[in-house]
């Protein structure tokens, strides 16, 4: 996902803030999966009405810096990747990562409520782009050697994250691996509550942990959870008891020193479930 530099003024941010607070709390209080359906089908067309600054809207779109997103993102991948492996992306927004990794495997999925593929995009036939509706993508269970994510967890009810670790859990054959990236709960909030409060208020409906998901992957049968330090390019396998040892020390820095280091040790949550 790209970032940019924020330039609003204060007071636009704060009504951004308080839009997308309400459009987030609005999806937090619906009851059941189809009422967050709902919500969640409108909730962005309403957010971007209300909220015509908002960065998605005026920033002008770089090709090369994404071309570049997708690259590092691609070579976080390629050790994983194997040329009879079905892939399933979730959340692949304009898919441009999962084009990416089709030369490399046999087959990949791009998993997605609403096609956002550009027009000028080409489908290469192994490619296949599932709509779903959040919750039961029509994929074959124990199909999937290798599911991946990036910034797409954090988005997700409370109530229906367990239910999509344990429909990735369903979907990867033996030995296949989930790997995700996140933004960290304790560095953040990282969505426009940033500017306002201590924890996460808008879209971004709970960030987390090496620890949180290293308990619920355990919880789920994930029989390995691999934590990675991956920071820009640079990607490193590490210890998962030393990740939760940088996240015991950064969670205890003041809120300012946390924005402003913790990112250092903690740059993003990246791990690897294996089933």
């Amino acid at each position: 996902m790209m970032k940019h530099a924020d330039a609003r003024s204060l007071e636009r941010l704060r009504h951004h803030y308080e839009v997308e607070r309400e459009l987030a709390n609005r999806l937090k209080a619906a009851p059941t999966r189809a009422d967050r359906s709902r919500v969640f089908a409108t909730m962005y067309t309403e957010l971007f009405a209300r909220v015509p600054d908002h960065p998605r809207l005026t920033v002008q779109r770089d090709p090369a810096a994404e071309r570049r997103q997708v690259q590092r993102l691609l070579g976080l991948l390629r050790p994983h990747l194997a040329p009879g492996l079905e892939c399933v992306e979730f959340g692949a927004g304009a898919c441009a990562l999962a084009l990416a990794v089709c030369p490399f495997v046999r087959r990949v999925r791009a998993v997605e409520i609403a096609d956002q593929i550009p027009a000028s995009a080409t489908r290469p036939a192994n490619f296949e782009l599932v709509l779903y509706d959040g919750y039961e993508p029509n994929i074959a269970p124990a199909s999937v050697g290798l599911a991946f994510s990036e910034q797409f967890v954090e988005h997700l009810h409370p109530e229906d994250a367990t239910a999509h670790f344990a429909l990735v859990h369903r979907l990867l054959r033996p030995g296949g691996r989930y790997l995700l990236r996140t933004p960290e709960r304790w560095t953040g909030p990282h969505d426009v509550s940033r500017s306002f409060s201590d924890t996460p208020q808008g879209f971004h409906l709970r960030e987390w942990s090496y620890r949180e998901l290293a308990a619920l992957a355990r919880e789920l049968g994930f029989r390995h959870r691999i934590a990675l330090w991956n920071g820009g390019p640079i990607c490193f396998r590490q210890p998962l008891g030393a990740a939760l040892a940088a996240e015991s020390l950064v969670k205890h820095l003041p809120r300012t020193l946390r924005h402003r280091f913790g990112h250092r040790v903690l740059p993003m949550v990246t791990m690897i479930l294996e089933k």
